[in-house]
């Protein structure tokens, strides 16, 4: 399950969405994400489903690689469904005992787990077309405005190009540590949640003292390049905008014109 997180992964093949500018796609991003949570009824599910499936065929993303960060969701989804029914008080539709399901928890569940999906299937095509370091690029040039305030824009893009950067990484090396613990005997795939969750304790202190090595070359390798946050620093291949970039805009702007179309649909 662990393995099938591709979050943070880039996905190398040449699509109209690899090529968008990377402050264009984490702006459709946050307005995709933004709408799944001001969406109230089906029209507004079925819009972002139309949206998402739109936009995972223009990125040339296979669609088994996109479903396996869902499926690496399905524990959260579960989870989800089970203390929307069991606890969302209103018209009772079935009981027994203490249980009581209601009609306001069966739609309260439908939307959370498609919001859900949703979220992670969107987020994933950002990360799987965008490189690290456009991504870094994108967030700094779109935040650049912080900077009177004295905000560290730099670092902080930084930071979140790293944080992804490193979560392939570590899902690789939990898959050797996995793998080497399997051979000396080690069982992860019997027993209940709590059998398996324990049986998972032990990769802890592998994966910790891995992450901090990794981190401590990371940050030798940037000062022998004699790395600094300094605001004078230049880009080698700066961002600009191109026609196609302005018409991925307008499309946008009229995805959230339809959500909030969808609103007043009684």
């Amino acid at each position: 399950m662990i393995r099938d997180i591709t979050l943070g992964q880039f996905y190398n093949t040449n699509s109209i969405i690899h090529n968008l500018d990377s402050r264009v796609k984490l702006f459709g991003t946050m307005v995709f994400l933004v709408s799944l949570f001001v969406s109230t009824n089906v029209y507004a599910y079925i819009v972002a489903f139309i949206f998402v499936a739109f936009i995972i065929k223009l990125s040339n993303v296979p669609l088994n690689f996109i479903m396996r960060s869902v499926k690496a969701l399905l524990p959260l989804v579960f989870m989800s469904v089970f203390f929307n029914l069991l606890f969302t008080p209103g018209e009772k539709v079935f009981s027994f005992y203490f249980i009581n399901i209601t009609k306001e928890g069966i739609e309260l569940t439908i939307k959370m787990s498609l919001r859900l999906v949703f979220l992670v299937a969107g987020s994933s095509v950002l990360t799987l077309t965008t490189t690290p370091s456009k991504l870094t690029d994108g967030i700094e040039k779109s935040l650049s405005f912080l900077k009177i305030f004295k905000i560290p824009i730099s670092e902080i893009a930084l930071m979140m190009s790293i944080a992804l950067r490193f979560i392939p990484i570590l899902i690789e090396e939990v898959g050797k540590i996995i793998d080497a613990q399997t051979a000396r005997g080690a069982d992860f795939e019997t027993g209940g949640i709590v059998k398996k969750a324990k049986a998972y304790i032990p990769l802890l202190v592998p994966l910790f003292i891995s992450a901090f090595r990794r981190a401590d070359e990371l940050a030798l390798a940037m000062e022998a390049r004699c790395y600094t946050s300094s605001d004078v620093r230049t880009k080698y291949n700066p961002l600009k905008y191109k026609k196609i970039d302005y018409i991925s805009y307008i499309f946008i702007f009229l995805y959230l014109f339809v959500i909030i179309f969808t609103k007043f649909i009684r």
